[in-house]
This record gives C-alpha cells, sequence and structure tokens, in this order.
C-alpha cells in the first residue's frame, strides 16, 4: 500500500515554479464589486468528503502548532473604516504557512506506511524549512538541495529546524539547475520529492487556513472579502475551495507582485503561462509558473479579481507594519496588507475583511534596502544629478534653496562636465511628499540644472 501511494504522488508531482530575475511592472486597475453573487462550486477536488480531509488535517496539525491566530486589526480597521481580521500565518513554528503542506504530505506517506522514505524538496525558502521541521518531527530522513547562492541566514535556519534529521545540499547558482539535481536524487535513492504547492497533499494542508478560519470568525460574522497572497497557488487554491460553498466566487481577492504575475497572465491567457522573467525582491511569492493543479483550482476567477503589488509599495507596508504594530513581515507576508491600502477607505468602508498575512521570515539585513524603497515609493525620498557651477558660494546657494524639511542623505561630486560646471549626485529625504514640488519649483525659479532620477531603474542601479 505504501509503495502504491508513494508511486501515485510520484505521478502527481509537477512542475514546481522557478522564480528567476527580471522585472516587469504592472498596475493595477480595479474593477471588480465587493457585491455577492454566484455561489457555484470553484473547484473539483473539494467536495464534502474532502472538506472532511481538510478538517482532519487541521486536527492532527495539533499535534505540532495550534491554530494561528484570526486577529481583529484595530489599526487598520479605523483608518480603512472596515473590520479587518488578519490570518497570522506568521506565527507558525517556521512563521509560514507552508509547514501545513509539507506536514500533511508526510503524515499521508508515513500514515501508509512510507516511513523508510528519504523526503527530497528544492526551496531555499518558507517550503525548505516547514519541510525540515517536518522531518524532526516525524524523525525521517531529508535532503534539501538549495542553490550555492542562498543566503547563510537561510541555510541557518533550515538547519536549525531539521536537526540531524536532514541534509542540506547545495548546487547550481539559479534554482533551476538546484530543482534539477533534486529531481535526479529522487530517481537515484527511490526518494519521495516534496513540492511546495502543485500537489493534492499540499493543497489540502494549506486549505487548513481555511478551516481555521471558519472556526475562529465570530459567531454570525461573513467575510465580504478575503485577501490571500499568491506564490505558487497551494494556499490560494486551498482556501477558495474550502470556502466555496460559504462565500460567492467575487469575495476573494488575490495579490501577486507587480514583478512576478504568474497567475493574472495565466488567467488573462486562459492557460498555464510561464512569465519569462520575474522580480524576485519579493521572494516567497516571485514564482514565474504557478502550478498546474492550482491554476486548475482558480482557472474560473477573474483575472481582475488579481492584485498587482508594486515591490517597493510592499516595502511600505513592512516598514509600517514593523514601526506602528510590532509586526516582522517578509515581502510575500506583506502582501495582502498593501492590498488593502491599495484597495483603500472608499472601497472598503462598512466591510468585514479577512487578510491572510503569509510569513515573517525577514532578513533584517535586507532593512536598509526596504527602507530606501518605501521612502521613494512614497514620496518623501528623491536623488538628483544636480550641474553646479564651480565658483565659490555656489554650494551655499544651493543649500539655500531646501526648506526646512529637507535633508540631504546622499552627496557625491561625479565629475566635471565643463571647465566651469560639475556633476553632483544628491539624495534628499524630506518631511512631507508636497515639499519635493516647492523644492523643484525653487530649482526652477534659480535656474538649476538638475535631472530626477529616482524612477529612472537603469540610472539607479548604476549610482545609487
Amino acid at each position: 500500500m505504501a509503495a502504491m501511494y508513494i508511486e501515485k504522488r510520484k505521478r502527481l508531482t509537477f512542475n514546481e515554479g522557478v522564480p528567476v530575475r527580471g522585472a516587469a511592472e504592472r498596475t493595477f486597475v480595479s474593477a471588480m464589486g465587493l457585491c455577492h453573487s454566484g455561489r457555484s462550486a470553484i473547484f473539483q477536488w473539494m467536495d464534502d468528503v474532502t472538506r472532511n480531509d481538510v478538517r482532519a488535517a487541521a486536527d492532527a496539525m495539533r499535534e505540532i502548532f495550534p491554530a494561528t491566530p484570526l486577529q481583529f486589526n484595530e489599526h487598520l480597521s479605523a483608518r480603512l473604516g472596515a473590520r479587518i481580521y488578519l490570518k497570522r500565518e506568521d506565527l507558525t513554528p517556521v512563521r509560514s504557512y507552508k509547514i501545513r503542506g509539507a506536514f500533511n504530505s508526510f503524515r499521508k506517506v508515513i500514515a501508509a506506511g512510507g516511513g523508510n522514505t528519504t523526503f527530497v524538496c528544492a526551496s531555499d525558502g518558507n517550503h525548505a524549512q516547514g519541510f525540515a521541521f517536518v522531518c524532526r518531527h516525524f524523525g525521517v530522513p531529508g535532503v534539501v538541495f538549495m542553490p550555492v547562492t542562498t543566503p547563510q541566514q537561510k541555510i541557518d535556519k533550515t538547519r536549525t529546524f531539521g536537526g540531524e534529521f536532514i541534509t542540506i545540499r547545495l548546487f547550481g547558482d539559479i534554482f533551476d539547475q538546484c530543482y534539477q539535481a533534486a529531481r535526479e536524487h529522487v530517481e537515484a535513492i527511490g526518494g519521495l520529492m516534496v513540492p511546495p504547492f502543485d500537489h493534492e497533499d499540499i493543497i489540502e494542508g494549506q486549505a487548513t487556513v481555511a478551516a481555521e478560519i471558519v472556526e475562529q470568525l465570530p459567531e454570525g460574522v461573513v467575510p465580504d472579502l478575503v485577501v490571500v497572497p499568491v506564490g505558487g497557488g497551494g494556499l490560494s487554491a486551498g482556501l477558495t475551495g474550502y470556502l466555496s460553498d460559504r462565500l460567492p466566487r467575487d469575495a476573494f481577492l488575490f495579490t501577486e507582485p507587480s514583478g512576478a504575475p504568474s497567475l493574472k497572465k495565466s488567467l488573462e491567457a486562459g492557460a498555464v503561462v510561464t512569465l519569462p522573467k520575474v522580480d524576485n525582491f519579493v521572494d516567497g511569492a516571485a514564482v514565474a509558473r504557478i502550478g498546474d493543479l492550482n491554476f486548475a483550482a482558480l482557472k474560473d476567477f477573474s483575472s481582475e479579481q488579481v492584485m498587482l503589488i508594486p515591490e517597493n509599495a510592499v516595502c511600505v507596508t513592512i516598514t509600517e507594519m514593523l514601526n506602528v504594530e510590532g509586526v516582522v513581515l517578509e515581502p510575500a507576508g506583506a502582501l495582502s496588507i498593501a492590498a488593502l491600502d491599495r484597495l483603500g477607505r472608499e472601497t472598503l468602508e462598512g466591510k468585514t475583511v479577512v487578510a491572510v498575512v503569509s510569513g515573517g521570515n525577514f532578513d533584517f539585513e535586507r532593512l536598509p534596502d526596504v527602507k530606501e524603497r518605501a521612502m521613494r515609493y512614497s514620496g518623501l525620498k528623491k536623488y538628483f544629478i544636480l550641474r553646479l557651477p564651480q565658483r565659490p558660494g555656489a554650494l551655499r546657494d544651493f543649500l539655500n534653496l531646501l526648506g526646512p524639511d529637507d535633508d540631504i542623505a546622499r552627496f557625491e561630486y561625479l565629475k566635471k562636465s565643463a571647465r566651469n560646471f560639475g556633476s553632483i549626485l544628491i539624495g534628499i529625504e524630506t518631511r512631507e511628499r508636497r515639499n519635493f514640488a516647492d523644492l523643484l519649483a525653487r530649482f526652477e525659479a534659480a535656474g538649476l540644472g538638475y535631472e530626477d532620477i529616482t524612477e529612472n531603474e537603469i540610472l539607479a542601479n548604476l549610482i545609487i
């Protein structure tokens, strides 16, 4: 029985979404209404039997962690005029919902007699950490393949969660090389690949988030909107399937980073699309190809229900949640909250909203970059190339143009562009974004030559 089950799992293991570096900015234009319409089932595998299976999986998970809280957030509720509940998946033992799919997958294999199997995964993020934790819980061997370029912080955390039960192998410079090595290893040892999202058992495990939400909502409360982050699609497939008998299709909003719109592009095309490149800043959700099973579960949703969040907008949410709420969120974990801000009070006022906070594995070495991106997106920091005359007092004259709330954050002499002029890179921070309009007006009045390079990605990457 165990051998048959494992063989079935091997057949059901499809492509892992492979993140690749790049950028593809998109703009979200909301055409979705929050009115409830249509209660047709939205996904084939979710029926009464599998809902019972999800509840059984949720009960089994109590072996390793309690249900994550569904918290009413006063700060966001007051700002948006809505009742905002946050499903805190950043509070699992590995600070991510990924542990749910891994646990459900392992428990089924082990229950079928596969306890002597060597489990294998390819991941440099939350899936690896959830996988490692579950290996240690069940006392079974696991092998984690990671690219050689994986930050040491992620390697150390994975090793801590797995202890003596896991082996970490670094292979390849990019993820697809690492993934291929993992698949070859599985074939060589007769092991079992545990995918991060594209498998029925993984989807079923992620659906336990929805089962807990149903139990945790106050009696009689039905959400008007459920906001779900999307990477490979395991969480969104499981959650929407479980809630399909309780909520209409248009009660769901999916969020993706602008630089990795895998679900949106696939819905627009009517078939799974592999993105030629993605911006991997929101690393937990930067997936080039949504899972095949996951897309099959989501294909009847409208592409207009997918909101693309600019990477720098995510940074604003991360810094605000850290400073105001004391909540540490990874970029993917902040997607849903960032979506609430973009919907705004006008759309959400009077609504009951559940937003899934998907993860809190934030590497604080990234904090300076996150703060920088947040300030630039908020219009509180700009970079200019100035053409200043080479004469005594020129710099003093420029400084006199600055307002009382304007501070110089970067000053660098670049070169003389002519005998009497020189180019300077300057970064300016201010307290209110409207201050820059006044500053630029003073630049113009003084006849100062300048170029705003804040949004010039090529120049910014070269000299900022």
